[in-house]
């Protein structure tokens, strides 16, 4: 690999992906730049976790502002909700892989989502429960809208 190459990396990084491509394609594996380009797979898969777990947390933010300011119910909450289902559906879609660690990252999510909606909502941090009360399937589910 040449010193080009080894800085195309840095410092033109569409280049280098195209680059990279054209290389697979003819499969000239000498010519890739394999280091850097494993380092870029493996982005991948972290990249549609972290997209995952930001999903599942406005959409369990979202479930609790509508479960517990019913009165403030808006059709603005209802599209994220339905927007965040249909893209965590999307993604588990591509790769149904990260179903279980969707499950494992619940809890965690569902802390994060009671925080976020503490601070939107003003309300004190007890008036959520503690741990969540819905499963993954139920949140996941698009006919799922918790009452107060």
């Amino acid at each position: 690999m040449t010193t080009t190459l080894r800085t195309l990396y840095d410092t033109d990084y569409a280049l280098w992906t195209q680059t990279m491509a054209k290389y697979l394609r003819q499969r000239d594996l000498d010519a890739l730049d394999v280091e850097n380009l494993a380092e870029e797979i493996e982005s991948l898969g972290k990249r549609d976790r972290r997209e995952l777990v930001s999903r599942l947390e406005v959409l369990l933010m979202h479930l609790l502002k509508w479960q517990h300011q019913s009165q403030k119910r808006s059709t603005s909450w209802q599209i994220t909700i339905k927007e965040q289902r249909r893209q965590i559906a999307r993604i588990l879609s591509d790769s149904p892989s990260l179903k279980p660690y969707l499950a494992t990252e619940f809890a965690n999510c569902y802390q994060e989502a009671r925080d976020m909606a503490v601070d939107e909502t003003g309300l004190d941090r007890s008036s959520f429960p503690e741990n969540c009360e819905w499963t993954i399937e139920q949140v996941s589910d698009r006919a799922f809208w918790p009452e107060p």
